[in-house]
């Protein structure tokens, strides 16, 4: 298979070396938009798999759309402008994936999530507020992996219909904690806290290896599919 990769930083790197490991081919590294538009129209290219900066995702994706390359995004903090890519990816007949974390473990994390909030759901002397960490080079905050987690409660538990930063609380909002530690992968903490008791849902990643793996056994299951897809597309939950 051969892939395009669109960000060519640490995430980059690592999913290159996996790629090659499972025999596919890197057919090109874009980490501009400069050498985006460089790219030759006849690169026989299978997919792009996208890990860049917020500022640039959405024009990386609209590029993969125009050019008939299915996409894999993993960059957070562009979705904003999700509707957006939506209605080009649609327009173009086009395959994409976006997930905010392609770890299997994140996933099944998002799950348990997902099952505490409904089981919590009942209990009002809770309160919810989720704490991330990562390493100080992520310029987003809070994470991507965060806000689904938040999204997850709140699709789960009507005591919340939002998510919130630490300076502007409400009485309905899940306050995201954020911090930028090095050499922090990713440590994600769900906490519902009472005068009685605390209970925490946790997950730390150690190392980059869990995305980049799952990015890569996305983007040899998307070429055959179509429409704008996610991890439960993926891994049928």
């Amino acid at each position: 298979m051969n892939i395009l990769l669109i960000g060519y930083g640490k995430m980059g790197k690592a999913i290159e070396q996996i790629a090659l490991h499972r025999g596919h081919t890197i057919i090109a590294r874009v980490d501009n938009s400069h050498e985006r538009e460089s790219l030759s129209n006849t690169l026989q290219i299978d997919v792009a798999i996208e890990f860049s900066q917020p500022e640039v995702a959405v024009d990386n994706l609209l590029f993969c759309f125009q050019r008939k390359i299915p996409v894999v995004c993993g960059t957070t903090g562009w979705l904003a402008s999700r509707d957006e890519v939506v209605t080009h990816c649609k327009r173009n007949d086009g395959s994409f994936f976006y997930a905010s974390n392609f770890s299997l473990g994140v996933n099944i994390f998002f799950k348990l999530n997902e099952y505490l909030a409904k089981l919590m759901a009942g209990q009002q002397n809770y309160t919810i507020s989720i704490d991330e960490v990562h390493h100080t080079q992520k310029k987003d905050a809070p994470s991507g992996t965060a806000i689904t987690l938040a999204e997850g409660v709140t699709a789960n538990n009507k005591n919340y219909n939002q998510w919130t930063y630490p300076e502007k609380p409400s009485s309905h909002g899940i306050v995201i904690n954020s911090f930028r530690i090095d050499p922090a992968p990713g440590t994600h903490t769900v906490k519902y806290q009472s005068e009685m008791d605390d209970i925490e849902i946790k997950h730390t990643a150690h190392s980059r290896e869990g995305f980049a793996l799952g990015a890569v056994l996305v983007a040899e299951w998307l070429p055959s599919h179509k429409g704008v897809l996610n991890m439960n597309d993926f891994l049928k939950f």
